[in-house]
């Protein structure tokens, strides 16, 4: 069960950290997300929700190989993949593009819930025993 848990959490771990290439340039960003960065104040608070998606990024890969830290990793993931989807649900008119991450975050949750449950399944086994 616990190679099931961190195949699931490098998935979500993944997906979680591509953003992070959203450092390095405004272009990536604007490309990523089919929006056009008009002044530098956004693009310095989208660089830094990209660093941000890095560290959760990281963090959940680690997560993956160090159970001790599955349990918080998979909060965090859940509450920035849920809450994205939450908020481009709420708003009517998004692009292409953010529909386009919104799909690839709804793949991420359902690697999610099958780690949430996996997770569940097997403390209750180790409880069993």
């Amino acid at each position: 069960m616990s190679k099931g848990i961190s195949f699931c959490l490098i998935i979500v771990g993944l997906i979680n950290i591509v953003p992070v290439l959203g450092v390095l340039s405004v272009e990536n960003l604007e490309e990523a997300y089919g929006i056009a960065l008009a002044s530098n104040d956004l693009a310095i608070l989208m660089r830094h929700r990209a660093l941000l998606f890095g560290i959760l990024g990281g963090f959940v890969l680690y997560s993956a190989f160090t159970q001790a830290f599955q349990t918080a990793a998979m909060i965090m993931a859940g509450v920035s993949m849920i809450g994205f989807a939450v908020l481009v649900n709420s708003v009517e008119g998004v692009n292409e593009s953010i529909n386009k991450v919104l799909l690839i975050d709804y793949a991420g949750i359902g690697f999610w819930v099958l780690a949430v449950c996996l997770k569940l399944l097997s403390a209750k086994n180790s409880q069993t025993s």
